[in-house]
């Protein structure tokens, strides 16, 4: 059973995860542009978005942007010791350059997205992480770009 199936999401909830997967509004008030659609207040989207944030339903509410078309960005991973998994991705998540940040059932078993406004800036954070995390990263930069679809329809 997953997340979404345990915690009581209604009809709005619902609407807000389905409609704006794809599609947020690029507007100066986006929220209110939610609110309007949904006939509800912009205070209630953004308590609603914040509750599902809360939650885990959602991880994160922002742009995704064509890898390497604004800066510059590579993909890591670490080899990390069971007992240090906590630890360490909080060290790698106290950097502003860090996209996102996942466990993986790998050997290399914690994967993170690591962008900086140009390749120097990329060196230097990657090589304060390793330093202060005292472990060697992999840097596996794009090579080709592939685009998937993650949205989905939580019904």
């Amino acid at each position: 059973m997953s997340l979404v199936d345990q915690l009581p999401l209604d009809a709005i909830d619902k609407s807000i995860i389905n409609a704006y997967q794809d599609g947020f509004p690029l507007v100066s008030q986006p929220y209110k542009s939610i609110a309007d659609e949904l006939s509800i207040t912009e205070d209630e989207v953004i308590w609603r978005l914040k509750k599902l944030k809360k939650n885990k339903i959602l991880s994160r509410i922002g742009a995704i942007i064509t890898p390497n078309t604004i800066g510059v960005s590579t993909l890591c991973a670490v080899a990390v010791p069971a007992e240090r998994l906590e630890e360490i991705a909080g060290t790698i998540n106290s950097y502003n350059e860090v996209n996102h940040n996942y466990q993986r059932s790998h050997r290399f078993n914690l994967w993170f997205v690591l962008t900086a406004k140009n390749e120097d800036h990329l060196k230097k954070i990657l090589a304060l992480i390793s330093q202060e995390i005292g472990m060697q990263i992999m840097n596996l930069p794009l090579q080709t770009a592939y685009y998937l679809n993650l949205g989905f329809n939580i019904e």
